[in-house]
């Protein structure tokens, strides 16, 4: 053995028993994610360490000091924005009650009440109404989108921000490093030149954040002068408006919302800007006096990896163990941890109707033929499942009992579970779950139910390939 060789060989046992223990050190690891990563490590000695090194080193420390000055400042000013809170009444409905201390207890907050929210279903429409917001700002428009493409539609909404910064706005653009990776220095020239902030979500200011390659802030937020917020799961380019020919009609859903929670969307904003750029964002241009306006009861959930527990999946786990008559489930991405499949059975098992609506196309073919993996002990258990075949289907919604909903940027996958920042809303209102259950039977009947006899008949082939797909569940 010559020297050189030596030295790979010394270097690569050397790794491997360097980053075995960084493995088992983590706490929020899947145990089925923490043995392939050994596995990779140790039977593949460098080149496992370097794709560990590159896609496994999933922890961020977030710079929590961020949430407790913004927390502690608010209180300096006496305690604004917290009269509007909203803990258990005796009066709610148990599960209700439930379901609003656990959301508490993941986001510090209490949901609120007097909002004025807007279900928005139709992709054009949402456009429409953003435009118009912008157009009416009058000190600050703040944007966090996971995907803003430099096309048509990402042009004009650039130009639009550009004018609006000419004329006094100040506008903050944060945006995710990988899934805007196209986004480049010509398409930001001018917004800089018209007084612009832009900053980058990943890769972060450290070296672990800038390492951290396998995490992803999916989270898309406007928040215009602190008092109105968008938030949902349509990102910024023509084919999320029907544009793009190859995928045809783009089913989402996304919320309007006027009122006491729009405080909390700009606080995810300011802590994630903060993250970004190391500044604070207070004051009364980030965080206005607001008034009751509505009658929605709403809390707004946001997660990510740094957090300490995994919040979408913890209370989408609840929320499904709550449900008693019915359940809608509609997501883009279905690649779900065991847990949420145990969770739909359970439902299904003691008497809830459980119904899932997923994507029946996809840009991308592995969710979807790891998703499938799944349908036997669903099917079999009773859930409905319908894939959706207008178009694309990228809504992100969980309906319960006709009283509680949620809404976000969160797919029912193990990456949203674990790996991607997320945002959305838990409401408390009877008006829009039944919108959204409307809407549900509006997509059924453009959708393929997935009956259980027709599916036991698929060949033996297809069976393979879903369930290799399933074997990539943690990281889809």
């Amino acid at each position: 053995m010559s020297r050189f060789e030596w030295l790979v060989s010394f270097f690569g046992y050397a790794l491997t028993v360097a980053l075995v223990p960084v493995v088992l050190l983590s706490k929020k690891r899947q145990p089925v994610s923490s043995v392939a990563w050994m596995l990779a490590i140790v039977l593949v000695p460098i080149g496992g360490a370097l794709l560990f090194l590159l896609f496994g080193l999933n922890r961020i420390e977030r710079r929590s000091a961020s949430r407790q000055r913004s927390i502690e400042a608010l209180a300096a000013r006496g305690g604004e924005g917290r009269e509007f809170e909203r803990p258990p009444h005796p009066n709610d409905r148990p599960e209700a009650q439930r379901l609003m201390r656990l959301a508490a207890r993941l986001t510090r907050a209490w949901p609120t009440y007097g909002n004025d929210i807007e279900l928005l279903t139709d992709t054009n429409r949402t456009l429409g109404l953003i435009e118009q917001t912008l157009l009416n700002a009058r000190e600050s428009i703040h944007l966090e989108y996971y995907i803003w493409r430099p096309d048509r539609t990402g042009m004009r909404l650039r130009d639009l921000l550009i004018r609006r910064a000419r004329e006094g706005v100040r506008v903050r653009f944060l945006y995710d490093g990988f899934g805007s990776f196209w986004l480049t220095q010509r398409f930001f020239r001018s917004m800089r030149e018209a007084g612009i902030e832009i900053a980058t979500f990943l890769p972060g200011q450290t070296l672990r954040e800038r390492l951290s390659w396998n995490l992803r802030n999916h989270r898309k937020i406007i928040v215009v002068d602190g008092r109105v917020a968008f938030t949902g799961g349509m990102n910024i380019g023509d084919e999320y408006i029907g544009r793009d020919s190859s995928i045809g009609f783009w089913r989402d859903a996304h919320l309007r919302i006027v009122g006491p929670e729009v405080r909390e969307h700009q606080r995810i904003f300011a802590e994630d800007w903060f993250f970004a750029t190391g500044k604070r964002l207070l004051g009364d241009e980030s965080f206005p006096p607001l008034s009751p306006c509505g009658s929605a009861i709403a809390q707004t959930i946001s997660g990510g990896p740094a957090d300490d527990a995994s919040v979408f999946q913890a209370l989408m786990l609840e929320a499904i163990g709550e449900a008693q008559e019915r359940l809608l489930l509609v997501t883009s991405y279905f690649a779900p941890p065991t847990t949420i499949v145990a969770a739909l059975e359970n439902a299904a098992f003691r008497g809830v109707r459980v119904r899932l609506l997923v994507s029946g196309y996809m840009n991308l073919r592995w969710p979807l033929l790891a998703g499938r993996s799944a349908y036997d002990s669903l099917l079999k258990a009773g859930v409905e499942i319908f894939e959706y075949q207008r178009g694309l289907m990228h809504s992100k919604t969980l309906t319960i009992d006709g009283h509680w909903s949620l809404v976000g940027s969160a797919n029912v996958d193990c990456r949203s579970m674990f790996l991607n920042f997320e945002a959305g809303v838990a409401m408390y209102d009877k008006e829009i779950a039944s919108q959204l259950e409307q809407q549900f039977e509006r997509d059924a009947r453009d959708s393929t139910q997935i009956m259980p006899d027709v599916w036991a008949l698929r060949s033996r082939i297809h069976v393979i390939r879903e369930n290799f797909c399933r074997l990539f569940t943690p990281v889809l």
